[in-house]
């Protein structure tokens, strides 16, 4: 049990005592960083936190929160309230909220950086996530800054790239690239020198802005080598932004293409932690491996079917569908292709979520951004038009929880307009993205002192045997469907 003093606080509601009179709960004194700076704001935000999370532990730790089914060991855990999620949460009915703050909202608010641009910056993001705060503009300039600093790739890890065959998957070479960085561990170094458990947050802090800063590189030189023969540059110029120099090596500089970059790292970058990409690599981070295997673990993740490559898929549905009646078919051609899919035993891609119980969010962010840009093109004419034609055709059946359109439905299109044609790229496209959040993360769990996971598991004859003694205890009779 845990010792406290005899004092309480009260936040909104919730009762806890401070984490500093807890045994084993006393932190560090927080990390240095620039006045003002991202770092410096974390070292002081960090210890009331701790107060915080620690206090509603020592008070609250034997509360229930929930009950686990058989459906929930065998089906995935899905929707269980397992896990602790600072930087995102997940409302069924209005989508994503960053640090407390509507997606729509937050793309609103972040600060335009770039002259000319309509869309805030991943940095301001990643500002956010961290910190919890809208940043300014000068916060999220002083991120770029800090990016352009860090982002000069090793050359051990560049040659790796380089001598990977052409068929290896960009997110395979993603996975590898990522883990090979891990001599770079500013986390490694310190653990290994014996640093205080209550400091591992600032190696983890420094680690995920060097990768982050690293990434744009990394991904670059990927599409690069598999689809353009290894032309294009590796320079970052210090005139841009984390996204302008993406784009820029990616040989896609136009203004607009950039913006949608901006836009489409935003959108991407968190969606809570039970995600299969976010939970890996908090999973990961909780054996205190370092952040470059533990983003690794997480792009492994993402490369799956049911997780990344889910534009793929509605790209390639739209692509049959175009070919069977053409860019401009009627209403009724579209049900009947709707139909026939249906039909033939597939999903509809693109349509339908885990949690989501309306249009996603950031599906209409996405066709906002298409409305002012590139409205005429004939995909997101078609995206468009089947936002109203498939809800009505899925509703019809009666077993779709969510029969709207989620991120996946549009963003493929929008990368097809400008010129980003190569699928298997876009995967890691996402996973560049990813990192603002899951790494965001990473910082406070280990800020937070996250233990390391390890749930229980049973076998198919422990749960019946558990079956059969529920069944005794209730008065039940199951002759007929014995397990």
């Amino acid at each position: 049990m845990l010792r406290t003093k005899n004092y309480k606080i009260c936040i909104k509601g919730v009762t806890f005592r401070s984490y500093a009179g807890c045994k084993n709960g006393k932190g560090g004194k927080g990390g240095k960083g620039g006045k003002g700076g991202l770092k410096a704001k974390l070292a002081k935000k960090i210890p009331m936190e701790r107060e915080k999370f620690l206090g509603i532990r020592c008070l609250h730790g034997k509360k229930i929160i929930g009950q686990i089914s058989v459906n929930s060991v065998i089906g995935g855990m899905r929707g269980l309230p397992l896990l602790f999620c600072e930087t995102s949460s997940l409302d069924k009915n209005k989508g994503i909220y960053y640090r407390g703050k509507l997606l729509k909202d937050v793309c609103a608010k972040l600060p335009r950086v770039q002259e000319g641009t309509n869309e805030g910056t991943p940095e301001g993001c990643f500002y956010l996530l961290v910190s919890g705060l809208m940043p300014t503009k000068k916060d999220a300039k002083e991120i770029t800054k800090e990016w352009l600093k860090r982002g000069s790739v090793p050359r051990y890890c560049l040659r790796l790239i380089d001598s990977m065959d052409k068929r290896v998957h960009p997110m395979a070479q993603l996975c590898a690239a990522s883990a090979c960085l891990n001599p770079q561990s500013k986390f490694v170094e310190a653990y290994t020198k014996g640093a205080k458990r209550a400091d591992y947050w600032k190696y983890t802090y420094e680690d995920a802005m060097n990768l982050i800063a690293m990434l744009p590189t990394v991904a670059a030189a990927i599409y690069n080598n598999v689809f353009k023969d290894g032309e294009g540059s590796r320079e970052l110029n210090d005139e841009e932004d984390w996204s302008g120099n993406f784009c820029r090596m990616l040989g896609l500089p136009e203004k607009d293409f950039v913006d949608l970059m901006r836009l489409y790292m935003v959108l991407h970058a968190d969606h809570e932690s039970g995600n299969v990409s976010a939970h890996a690599c908090h999973l990961v981070g909780t054996a205190l491996s370092d952040p470059f295997l533990s983003f690794s673990a997480s792009m492994c993740g993402l490369a799956g079917p049911l997780h990344g490559l889910a534009n793929q898929e509605v790209l390639v549905w739209l692509t049959k569908l175009r070919k069977a009646i053409g860019d401009d078919p009627s209403d009724e051609e579209l049900k009947k292709f709707i139909d026939d899919t249906l039909k033939g035993g597939q999903v509809i891609p693109g349509y339908g979520h885990a949690v989501l119980r309306d249009t996603d969010p950031r599906f209409v962010l996405q066709n906002e951004f298409a409305m002012k840009h590139c409205k005429d093109d004939p995909g997101v004419k078609l995206v468009t038009r089947m936002w109203k034609i498939i809800p009505e055709v899925l509703k019809k059946l009666n077993k779709v929880a969510n029969p709207y359109p989620n991120v996946d439905a549009h963003s493929g299109v929008l990368l097809q307009h400008y010129c980003l044609k190569e699928l298997n790229f876009y995967t890691v496209l996402f996973g560049v993205s990813r990192a603002l959040g899951v790494l965001s993360q990473l910082i406070w769990s280990r800020a937070l002192g996250a233990p390391i996971e390890r749930p229980k598991s049973f076998s198919s004859t422990e749960i019946c045997n558990f079956i059969r003694e529920a069944d005794k205890k209730s008065g039940k009779k199951n002759e007929k469907k014995k397990c």
